[in-house]
C-alpha cells in the first residue's frame, strides 16, 4: 500500500512540475509572441485603455482623444483635421496607423521604454505609461496658407527651413479628415471605403509619397551640375547651343517656349526657361556627372525619413544621350516629390549645404520633459558655395526680371523657378505647375524658407499653364507665412 502511495506521490509531482514548466512557457518565454497575436484581444483593449497622447503644431495640439464608453474606450480626435493629415496620417482602431501616428506610436500609445520610471519597469509590471506628445517642426500660418493657396486642387506644397531642415509646411490636397478613420463599426469602413474609391485619392500623400516629373524645376540641378564640372565657368558667357536643339543621335528638334534662346548663356536660359540650353549643357556635363550631381541632391534615395518615408525621386543611371537632355529638362524618367525639390531650393539658398529634413522637433513625456529632440544634422553638399552663390543671382533674375515675378515679395530677397511639366501619352494630359523658391528678409545672414508647389490638377488652357501663373502665388503665399511667423518672434 505504501508503495503504490509513493508512486501516486511522485506521479503527482511530475504532473505538477510539468504544469509548472507549461505555465513558465506560456506566461514567459511565449508571453511576447502570444501577446502580439491578432487573436488575443486584451493587447487592443489595454492599447485604448487609456488617452492617446498628442502631435502639437506651434506648441498647441491638433489631436486628442475621447471616451467612446466601448470595449476599446479611447478613439483619436483630430482638429483641423484636413489640414494636418498630411503630417499627423491617422490613428485607426480598425486600420492601423500611418505617417507620425505610426513613425511614432511608441510615444504616443505609451509603449516606447524611454517613457519609463526605470529599464524594464513595463515588462515586469506589464502595465504601460501615459501616452507622450511629439511636437512637430510644422509652423501653423505656413501650412494654413498652403492649404488655402492650393484651394482643393490636387498638388502639394513642400516648406524647409534651408539652415536647418525643419519641415515648416506639408500639405497635400485633396485631403480628408483622419477623424473618420479612428473608431470601428460601419461608418469607419464605409469611410475608409469611400476615400479609397475617390479619383482625386486625398489619403494619397502628395508631399512625400507621390513623384512628378519636375520639369524646368530641375534645371536648377543642370545648371549646379555645369558649373561644379566647369562645363561653364561665365554664366554670362554664350552656351553655343542652336534653337532648335537636336536631340544628340536623333532627328528630333527640341524646342523652346521662351524667345531668344539661341546660344544664350546660362543666365538667361534659367531667367526665361530655355529648354534648349539646358539640355545641350545636361548633354555635355555628361551622364556620370549629372547622376552623382542629382544623387547630392537627394535622387536616388530610397532611404529618406522625416520620419515617415519618402518616395524615391528618380534620376535614370543608363540612358541614352538624347534621353539625358531630357532628364536633364526634367523630362523623360526624371521624377520627384514636392519635398525632394524644396530640398533642391534649400540646398541653393544654404550655400550648397543640405541639410537632413525632419518633421519632429522634440518627443515628450507626459510631463513635458524632452524624451528625444532631432537636432539637425548635414544630408549632403550639394554643390561648391561658388556655385550657389551663382545659382542664388539667377534664381533672384527670375523673380525680379523673369518668369518668376508672382513669387516676388516687397523688401524680400526672393529667389525662384518655374516649372511647366508635360504629362501623359505623348503630352495630352495637363501639364503640372511646379515653382520653386527661396527667401531671406534684407539684411539676414540666413534664408529664412524654401518652398516648392506643385499643381497637379490646373484648371485652365493648356497655353495658359505655368508654375509662374498656378505655382508662384502659393509660394509667395506660404514664403511671406514663414517671414511674419519670424517677424512675431
Amino acid at each position: 500500500m505504501t508503495r503504490n502511495i509513493r508512486c501516486a506521490a511522485a506521479c503527482c509531482v511530475l504532473l505538477l512540475l510539468a504544469l509548472l514548466a507549461n505555465a513558465t512557457r506560456v506566461q514567459v518565454i511565449q508571453a511576447d509572441s502570444l501577446g502580439k497575436n491578432p487573436a488575443d484581444r486584451r493587447q487592443m483593449i489595454a492599447r485604448y485603455a487609456q488617452p492617446r497622447g498628442n502631435i502639437l503644431v506651434d506648441g498647441r495640439t491638433v489631436t486628442g482623444s475621447k471616451d467612446s464608453g466601448e470595449q476599446l474606450r479611447y478613439e483619436r480626435t483630430y482638429r483641423n483635421g484636413p489640414l494636418y493629415a498630411p503630417v499627423t496620417g491617422y490613428a485607426s482602431q480598425t486600420y492601423g496607423t500611418a505617417l507620425i501616428e505610426n513613425a511614432e506610436d511608441g510615444i504616443l500609445a505609451g509603449t516606447d521604454p524611454r517613457l519609463t520610471p526605470f529599464p524594464m519597469w513595463n515588462q515586469l509590471t506589464r502595465t504601460r505609461e501615459p501616452g507622450g506628445d511629439v511636437a512637430t517642426t510644422i509652423e501653423a500660418r505656413a501650412q494654413e496658407a498652403a492649404y488655402e493657396g492650393l484651394d482643393g486642387r490636387r498638388g502639394a506644397v513642400a516648406a524647409i527651413e534651408p539652415a536647418t531642415g525643419r519641415i515648416l509646411a506639408l500639405v497635400s490636397s485633396p485631403s480628408y479628415d483622419p477623424g473618420a478613420l479612428s473608431g470601428t463599426g460601419p461608418g469607419v469602413t464605409r469611410a475608409w471605403t469611400g476615400l479609397n474609391a475617390l479619383t482625386g485619392r486625398p489619403m494619397l500623400n502628395r508631399a512625400i509619397r507621390e513623384t512628378y516629373p519636375p520639369g524646368s524645376a530641375f534645371k536648377i540641378v543642370t545648371a549646379a551640375a555645369a558649373l561644379d564640372t566647369g562645363v561653364v565657368s561665365d554664366i554670362d558667357e554664350n552656351t553655343d547651343t542652336p534653337d532648335p536643339y537636336l536631340l544628340p543621335d536623333t532627328t528630333t528638334e527640341l524646342p523652346n517656349e521662351a524667345s531668344d534662346c539661341g546660344h544664350a548663356s546660362l543666365a538667361y536660359a534659367i531667367e526665361v526657361s530655355c529648354n534648349t540650353v539646358l539640355a545641350h549643357l545636361g548633354v555635355r556635363v555628361g551622364l556620370g556627372d549629372m547622376v552623382a550631381a542629382a544623387r547630392k541632391f537627394g535622387f536616388n534615395d530610397s532611404g529618406l525619413r522625416i520620419p515617415s518615408g519618402v518616395a524615391r525621386s528618380n534620376f535614370d543611371t543608363d540612358m541614352s544621350r538624347d534621353q539625358l537632355a531630357l532628364s536633364s529638362i526634367g523630362q523623360f524618367n526624371t521624377s520627384a516629390t514636392p519635398l525632394q525639390m524644396a530640398m533642391v531650393s534649400a540646398a541653393v539658398a544654404n550655400d550648397g549645404a543640405l541639410m537632413y529634413p525632419h518633421l519632429i522637433d522634440r518627443t515628450l513625456d507626459r510631463h513635458g520633459g524632452t524624451v528625444h529632440r532631432t537636432g539637425q544634422k548635414p544630408y549632403r553638399r550639394a554643390m561648391s558655395a561658388p556655385a550657389a552663390e551663382q545659382l542664388q543671382q539667377m534664381m533672384v533674375d527670375v523673380v525680379s526680371q523673369g518668369t518668376g515675378s508672382s513669387a516676388a515679395i516687397p523688401g524680400v530677397t526672393v529667389g525662384g523657378k518655374t516649372g511647366t511639366a508635360q504629362n501623359g501619352v505623348g503630352n495630352a494630359g495637363l501639364p503640372y505647375a511646379w515653382f520653386i523658391s527661396w527667401a531671406r528678409v534684407d539684411g539676414a545672414s540666413r534664408p529664412a524658407v524654401a518652398v516648392a508647389v506643385v499643381v497637379e490638377d490646373a484648371s485652365a488652357d493648356r497655353a495658359d499653364i505655368s508654375g509662374g501663373g498656378f505655382a508662384a502665388p502659393i509660394a509667395r503665399a506660404v514664403m511671406e507665412a514663414a517671414l511674419s511667423e519670424r517677424d512675431d518672434r
